[in-house]
């Protein structure tokens, strides 16, 4: 039997190794095997380097995933909208499996809290057979029960990938804190959780977004998304410069809504200042533990804030988010965030490149 090349993490903070595993000989049913064609690097397989949060060792990392059908098991005979699936086909998936079955799937019905939720790229060590179930790999090989997603061939792979995971959290994100129709939004961070939660607050009828972030070529991506005014944080270094500046674009009283999307604990309470009384305040940049921070909850009680906390997404906002990608010109905004390439080789070196923000998306290329 053949082998298939993947970029392994072996242990927290140190290169990622390449190994070889057993090809799949046959899907079994209800499961796909799918040749790599792009996987993207997210925030996040960076904080998974450094060990903010606990998963299995080794493991194949990638969660951000376009390949081709090689073989589909006996019973997999459609995507997640009922199309028909066939080899060959340019798929991507959701990327987390729930039970439907614990006490947040079928009581609460808030399945991004599944007590038995696994990810690929992240929840399945390597060692275990079949081994193949994560994206920065030749193959991999999906789960029976996973949502599948046949792409629609006016939409670039790029696009998909520049996406990625954000696209479908910032819609989850959003849809847990909504706008109203002519909000003022400032977006903290200009990584792909912010071009995408720009995005989307433009497409639910935001009036006007602000965004704060860095380095440069991330907030030129910004204006391509929309932002009507950007603060570079090396520009701006101190938080009240920062905050002077935000409220010069939103107006004295501040945003209507504030979006975290940074992933440093520092920025909520930077953030929580910029929303005027009664706003919103979302976090989506906090999925790993980076740390604590202290605050004054008399804030949020005397500017009377809503704060929202979002984590992941389900089956149904990656639908949303293709469906997105279909209609409007994102897809290119999207695509043009794919700035740096790499074969499977040089995985470290992407994430190393998205590790010290050198990027708009680095994806690699088996």
């Amino acid at each position: 039997m053949s082998a298939v090349k993947a970029a392994v993490l072996a242990a927290f903070g140190q290169p990622l190794e390449i190994r070889e595993y057993p090809d799949v000989g046959e899907a079994a049913p209800g499961e796909a095997l799918v040749r790599v064609e792009m996987a993207g690097i997210c925030g996040t397989d960076v904080h998974l380097w450094l060990g903010q949060l606990s998963i299995p060792l080794p493991v194949i990392l990638g969660h951000e995933t376009v390949g081709r059908i090689e073989r589909l098991g006996a019973g997999l005979e459609k995507d997640w909208r009922g199309e028909p699936l066939r080899a060959g086909d340019r798929i991507t998936w959701a990327s987390s499996l729930t039970c439907g079955e614990c006490f947040y799937c079928r009581m609460k019905r808030q399945p991004t809290r599944c007590l038995a939720r696994k990810a690929y790229g992240i929840s399945y060590c390597a060692d275990q057979e079949p081994h193949l179930r994560g994206g920065y790999a030749e193959k991999i090989l999906l789960r029976a029960g996973s949502a599948l997603f046949r792409i629609p061939d006016h939409v670039p792979t790029e696009s998909v990938v520049g996406a990625g995971c954000a696209l479908a959290t910032a819609i989850h994100g959003l849809e847990r804190a909504p706008l109203a129709w002519g909000d003022v939004v400032v977006i903290q961070g200009s990584g792909p959780v912010g071009l995408a939660a720009l995005a989307v607050s433009r497409q639910a009828g935001a009036a006007r977004a602000v965004v704060i972030g860095g380095p440069p070529h991330r907030l030129e991506l910004a204006r391509a998304f929309g932002a009507d005014a950007v603060i570079d944080i090396q520009q701006a270094p101190d938080p009240g410069e920062r905050r002077r500046l935000v409220l010069e674009e939103t107006g004295p009283h501040g945003a209507d809504a504030v979006i975290e999307c940074v992933g440093h604990p520092a920025a909520v309470n930077e953030g929580l200042a910029l929303c005027r009384d009664g706003g919103k305040y979302l976090v989506l940049g906090q999925y790993a533990d980076a740390g604590n921070i202290s605050f004054n909850p008399h804030t949020i009680t005397r500017k009377q804030l809503q704060v929202v906390g979002s984590w992941g997404f389900e089956a149904r906002h990656v639908d949303a988010a293709l469906a997105l990608l279909a209609r409007t010109g994102l897809r290119d905004c999207f695509a043009a965030e794919v700035t740096h390439r790499f074969a499977l080789p040089d995985a470290d070196a992407a994430l190393q490149t998205v590790r010290a923000w050198r990027s708009g998306k680095a994806v690699i290329t088996p």
